[in-house]
């Protein structure tokens, strides 16, 4: 006790002290690590198409020969299925055509896990599994769709007007903050007039 009393006594132990609540701070904003035994889902419905007229049936009465529009599902224009990377991740990956056009990214059945700075990117990169493709995604081409709206379920993402799906080949869970995928997906064109 009475040393434990002249240690605390010295000069320097308010600036270790100091320190060391500094550094305890700084490693808990920048790692985060609540954020591994946090999970948030998201549940978002898959967006709907441009409406589109449905032919005219035959009427049973002269007055029913106009049918109201119906809604059309969305085009599939790439298809992924995820890979683990840094995290485990599973899930599959599509880009549709949605209304008026749009590009919309959507994450299916999403599980991975939660971290810091986590985004969706659009790539050019080669997927790679294993060590080998845990870093590849920042060195070439890639669009930032957004943060990672949560760590599990079904999310959309829309791509800015004018994405050039052909550029893009592939899709990866980003750290920002860590430069790693935490998971990634190959992407198979299915319509080549995206």
């Amino acid at each position: 006790m009475n040393r434990t009393r002249r240690l605390l006594t010295r000069p320097w132990m308010p600036a270790v002290l100091v320190t060391g609540v500094v550094a305890a701070a700084a490693g808990l904003y920048w790692f985060q690590p609540w954020r591994l035994v946090v999970d948030e889902t998201v549940q978002e419905a898959l967006p709907a198409a441009p409406p589109v007229s449905a032919p005219p049936a035959r009427p049973a009465r002269p007055s029913a020969s106009i049918r109201p529009m119906e809604k059309a599902a969305p085009a599939d224009l790439a298809t992924g299925t995820l890979i683990s990377h840094e995290h485990r991740t599973s899930g599959s990956v599509r880009i549709v055509r949605a209304a008026g056009g749009s590009l919309v990214l959507r994450l299916e059945n999403l599980a991975t896990s939660s971290g810091p700075d986590v985004h969706v990117w659009l790539t050019d990169a080669p997927v790679k599994p294993g060590k080998d493709g845990w870093a590849v995604f920042d060195d070439g081409k890639h669009l930032d769709a957004g943060s990672l709206k949560g760590n599990r379920g079904n999310q959309n993402y829309p791509l800015p007007a004018g994405t050039d799906l052909s550029a893009y080949t592939s899709v990866s869970i980003w750290c920002d903050r860590f430069d790693v995928s935490f998971g990634a997906a190959e992407l198979t064109p299915l319509n080549a007039s995206a």
